[in-house]
């Protein structure tokens, strides 16, 4: 069986190593370089709890699902890379920066026995930067992050030294559909035949030609631009993951990532004054000593969102074509469950996530196809 997968971030990659350990031939083609562009934009959070308020959701059990998968598949991608890509377990604390907020995150705990409720002065002890103004917090002790760059840059060499084909700067402009089933990829290198192809191209997902316009996943970008601040010479950095007023600020090395706007720009990647502005003025209300640190970088990346901001993992219309797209902000979270999901599927072992089947748009519209 030959599978060509359509995009090099960490969704293509991971199904791609999934399908490969499997015995699938597997060529993954990127428009530019693998890992870079979401994937490498990203500050590699894993924050299944941070992120999704209700564990109950569709979209929090598979949140909860991949960060529990998450410790073997980091062991595996080092294994098998050779690489060390930064997984730590050393949880997240979301601050509340009024009572009301405070009484809204001791609700929470009721359906979440995983969160702990402290008090301010137990958030400060916890890290000693945090402003006075803090009335409270929460403590995920179970959430992680990765280093997300090193991370795309191992899965490529797992990938590859598996026995997969990676082919660099090649974007696929169309699919080719004979008697209703996809057969070829045509990219600026010539034409990709396979049995089954995986449309895993982030926010380019949606700019394929050759589908019926129903076929294609209706994604959209959603830029996102984050910060990293340098400390003073002799100044350590937080311990953990913060969350408060909006934005997240991660330990990295030696610097503070802080992220990250939301905005609905197209395709533009530029940065903006305001943005940084907006982002360093958030930061220093939870930690006010970062007035004195120095913006080192700062960067924009772009997000897949779909319409209803759940992710498209599954079958599209067109047979033979199936789509892994629309993670949003939980594309490192997702993306062991991610890569489960669609390998089971072209393995012909489904798993039932019938909220994400791309082909609820279709429906939507009155559109049936040989996999609705």
């Amino acid at each position: 069986m030959k599978v060509v997968i359509v995009g090099a971030g960490i969704a293509g990659l991971s199904i791609g190593w999934r399908l490969r350990q499997a015995g699938v031939d597997v060529t993954v083609l990127e428009r530019a370089q693998a890992g870079q562009g979401a994937t490498w934009a990203s500050a590699g959070m894993i924050a299944a709890t941070a992120e999704h308020q209700h564990a109950q959701s569709p979209e929090g059990e598979l949140a909860y699902r991949a960060r529990a998968m998450w410790p073997d598949f980091a062991r595996e991608i080092e294994d098998s890379s050779g690489m060390k890509i930064g997984y730590a377990e050393s949880g997240s604390l979301m601050v509340a920066m009024t009572e009301d907020e405070t009484a809204r995150y001791v609700a929470r705990t009721a359906d979440d026995p995983e969160l702990e409720v402290l008090s301010a002065s137990d958030a400060r002890a916890m890290e000693p930067m945090l402003s006075d103004s803090v009335a409270g917090a929460l403590w995920a002790s179970k959430e992680a992050h990765v280093d997300n760059r090193a991370l795309g840059q191992a899965l490529v060499r797992a990938f590859v030294g598996a026995g997969g084909v990676l082919t660099v700067n090649e974007a696929v402009v169309s699919f080719e559909i004979r008697d209703g089933r996809a057969v070829a990829a045509r990219g600026a290198l010539g034409l990709h035949e396979a049995d089954a192809f995986i449309l895993a191209a982030g926010a380019w997902s949606g700019l394929i030609d050759g589908l019926p316009p129903d076929a294609l996943p209706p994604v959209k970008p959603i830029k996102g631009e984050m910060l990293a601040f340098e400390p003073p010479k002799g100044v350590a950095l937080p311990t953990h993951v913060v969350w408060g007023n909006e934005v997240y600020l991660v330990p990295r090395g030696d610097r503070l990532l802080v992220g990250a706007t939301l905005e609905d720009a197209g395709f533009d990647t530029g940065v903006t004054a305001a943005a940084e502005d907006w982002l360093s003025c958030r930061a220093i209300s939870v930690m006010p000593s970062l007035r004195q640190w120095r913006v080192a970088d700062h960067w924009a990346g772009l997000r897949p969102g779909s319409p209803d901001g759940l992710p498209l993992l599954g079958p599209s219309v067109v047979s033979g074509l199936f789509i892994a797209s629309g993670q949003y902000r939980n594309g490192i979270l997702f993306a062991p469950v991610v890569a489960e999901i669609l390998s089971g599927l072209v393995l012909g072992r489904p798993i039932g996530f019938a909220s994400f089947d791309p082909r609820r748009f279709a429906r939507a519209r009155g559109r049936t196809g040989p996999n609705a």
